[in-house]
């Protein structure tokens, strides 16, 4: 242990005095201001360097640790200058040599010279009949003994771990198992983990953190050390799991102290009456699903409640969400109160808006939209004093969040598509009005296990059941080579006055991605289709064009649509019966569902086309053939979750969980119940955390409130 170990995880990286100020800055910039900031991002993966080899028995394409001794290093230059070290192993033949060369690393030179010894990684290439490793990691081994081991270890091809005695002096970055982290911008790999283990050295012995305290047999320093730099990789997945526990009840904690805060919070009574509700289902020519009107009452339970409504809507693509949101709706209007509906996009803003006009056109309910570019019943947003108590629906888009839009007198607050918000801006929405009822929606079904960490504090409620006049959706899988056959089955639907969508994973062609683009298809198929009415849309468009292209397609005066994801969500085309997407395995398994989606909503038979190059075994075929198999979303995202692992199926932070490192526990279903059980018996038996050993948890919950900090 050194000397001065004393630093707790708190301790700010600016007070010490080994952290450069470029560094730091660059530190800073990527959010790292703490040690813990530092210590708790740990290795997305390791790189087993302790197997050393002979030089005399290198191969050309092989990656190896290799212990060697400088006989000679200086500059050399041939298209380019660079600085060569030639070197072997100590014991071998003179002529077993290995040239080590770095480019653009001037600094090399300062630090390398004839007769050290060195550990080196890297990647050994044949070049002009010599053996060369061209920009290696390397160590300087100036301690004698750990030499003598190193060398032990090349000449033997045995593992070179370092000791307890000689851990703070062992290598860090070659000759053991090294920790590989995600990339920061302005800090090499290497001086971050220079970082991480001199700030391990000096880390006070009884270091601990809020929520770590799992498993107190094995203590939190040891674990850091042995997720950071193992000895063994059982040692690794030991730490690892440590973590993935702690880290597992850290957001079960916070999720159910959330819920706990949340139930039984004074709203309104938002459902006082259903004479709306009850003249739209009668004005419709269909009856809702058992799972639609199963839904409703739960959501009208809620809403006739005093407390406030939290509540997931989850239910698959075209399984009639809006239709259920709209009812929720009308209880609030006839209560007296305003509906708000946000949506991430304008398109889709504007499909929920003219379909709430066509279903209410016979009913004295007042609708608006709100956008950044377009304000339908302008009148219907009262100023402060003015009429506030006129019941009505607003439908909007991030405009609803601006002063001058949001509305007043709110009572319900709809969320749609809301992993596409960020917390804030949901939030910003929410407080609008006073405690509303608050229904968020996703059409893109989640795993289980992410439900309960994503929406742990939120009552859910699943459309898990397909309208019955919605039309059979086939799909296959297809490469370029039979593009002839697929020409001809879309000339013979075009020919039965139906529509077509093309969707391509760009707008426009890239060098260095080999894709489809929407322009350069939109050429191709006008080509193919001299006859035919070919539309463009695609994300780069302003909203007035964006509209005029889908009223064309909407009207039938468009046959063939040329676009980008921007129609995965809020397109809505009855008459549209085939979807090509070419490079389909460019895709994530839950987004070619959504583009799916778009057709089968009438009641014509339905194809979903599949373009790719991915030959058979691929993981990108894979993928797409779980598509082909199956048309339910629910089935589709525990595949995509298997296929892609929980870190990718999440995104970004907008999810609220974009600080998951240990994405193990996000599949482990037993380890999300313990979780919960563990979070629920402290709060039974401490509800406001006031004994003294749940000091931490409250530090963990005030924090993540934004109130306080770990450490």
């Amino acid at each position: 242990m050194a000397p001065d170990a004393t630093l707790q995880l708190a301790d700010e990286l600016s007070r010490l005095d080994f952290i450069t100020a470029r560094e730091l800055k660059a530190l800073s910039a990527s959010s790292f201001t703490t040690v813990a900031d530092v210590l708790l991002r740990v290795p997305r993966r390791y790189e087993d360097r302790r197997f050393t080899k002979p030089v005399a028995s290198l191969v050309n394409g092989e990656t190896v640790s290799l212990m060697l001794h400088v006989y000679s290093a200086g500059w050399r230059f041939s298209y380019k200058r660079y600085f060569e070290v030639s070197a072997g192993a100590e014991g071998e033949p003179y002529g077993a040599r290995v040239y080590l060369r770095w480019f653009n690393m001037p600094y090399v030179a300062k630090m390398l010279a004839t007769g050290m010894n060195i550990s080196v990684y890297g990647k050994v290439k044949e070049y002009a009949g010599k053996l060369t490793i061209s920009n290696p990691d390397f160590e300087i081994i100036e301690d004698e003994d750990t030499g003598h081991r190193l060398v032990e270890a090349a000449m033997g091809g045995i593992p070179s771990e370092p000791t307890e005695e000689n851990e703070n002096t062992d290598c860090i970055h070659t000759a053991r198992i090294v920790p590989i982290y995600r990339g920061i911008s302005g800090v090499t790999a290497r001086s971050f983990r220079s970082l991480v283990w001199r700030l391990l050295n000096r880390m006070a012995p009884t270091v601990t953190a809020p929520g770590y305290d799992v498993a107190p047999a094995y203590p939190f320093r040891e674990a850091l050390w042995d997720v950071h730099f193992p000895r063994e990789h059982e040692a690794a997945k030991k730490a690892r799991m440590r973590f993935a526990l702690a880290e597992c009840f850290r957001q079960q904690f916070t999720v159910a102290w959330k819920r706990r805060q949340t139930q039984g919070r004074p709203g309104q009574v938002t459902a006082t009456s259903d004479g709306y509700l009850q003249e739209l289902l009668q004005s419709l020519p269909f009856s809702l699903t058992h799972a639609q009107q199963r839904c409703v009452a739960e959501i009208r339970a809620d809403m006739e409640s005093s407390c406030q409504m939290n509540r997931l809507l989850q239910g698959d693509v075209g399984s009639g969400k809006t239709l259920v949101a709209l009812c929720a709706m009308l209880l609030a209007v006839e209560s007296g109160k305003t509906a708000a509906m946000i949506a991430p996009t304008q398109i889709l803003a504007e499909q929920h808006y003219k379909n709430f006009r066509r279903l209410l056109q016979q009913m004295d309910v007042r609708l608006s939209l709100r956008t950044s570019d377009r304000a339908d019943d302008s009148d219907m947003i009262a100023e402060p004093g003015y009429a506030n108590h006129l019941p009505r629906i607003i439908v909007g888009t991030h405009a609803l969040l601006y002063k001058k839009n949001r509305p007043h007198n709110l009572g319900l607050a709809v969320i749609d598509e809301q992993h596409k918000f960020g917390v804030a801006q949901r939030e910003k929405f929410i407080n609008s009005g006073e405690n509303p009822d608050v229904l968020v929606m996703t059409a893109t079904p989640i795993p289980r296990t992410l439900t309960l960490t994503l929406y742990g504090d939120l009552d859910v409620s699943v459309i898990d059941e397909l309208p019955a006049n919605r039309g059979e959706i086939v799909t296959a899988l297809r490469s370029p080579g039979q593009m002839k056959r697929i020409i001809a089955f879309m000339k013979t639907e075009l020919e039965a006055g139906r529509q077509i969508y093309i969707v391509s994973p760009l707008i426009e062609e890239s060098e260095t991605r080999a894709q489809a683009s929407a322009l350069s298809e939109l050429e191709k198929w006008k080509e193919i289709f001299p006859h035919e009415s070919i539309g463009l849309l695609h994300g780069r468009l302003s909203a007035e064009e964006k509209e005029s292209v889908m009223t064309q397609f909407r009207s039938g005066e468009t046959k063939i649509l040329v676009a980008t994801t921007v129609v995965e969500v809020g397109v809505d085309v009855p008459n549209a019966t085939i979807m090509l997407i070419n490079d389909a395995d460019a895709f994530g398994l839950s987004q070619l569902h959504q583009l799916r989606g778009r057709i089968g909503r009438g009641c014509h038979k339905s194809y979903c086309i599949l373009l790719s190059k991915a030959k058979e075994g691929e993981p990108g075929r894979e993928k797409l053939q779980v598509l082909c198999r199956t048309l339910n979303g629910f089935e589709i995202a525990e595949e995509d979750f298997r296929l892609r692992g929980p870190g990718d199926v999440l995104g970004t932070a907008q999810s609220g969980l974009g600080s998951v490192q240990f994405t193990e526990w996000l599949s482990d279903m037993r380890l999300i119940h313990r979780a919960n059980r563990d979070a629920a018996a402290i709060l039974d038996a401490d509800p406001a955390l006031e004994q003294p050993r749940h000091a931490a948890l409250w530090e963990l919950v005030a924090h993540a409130d934004g109130q306080g900090t770990v450490g």
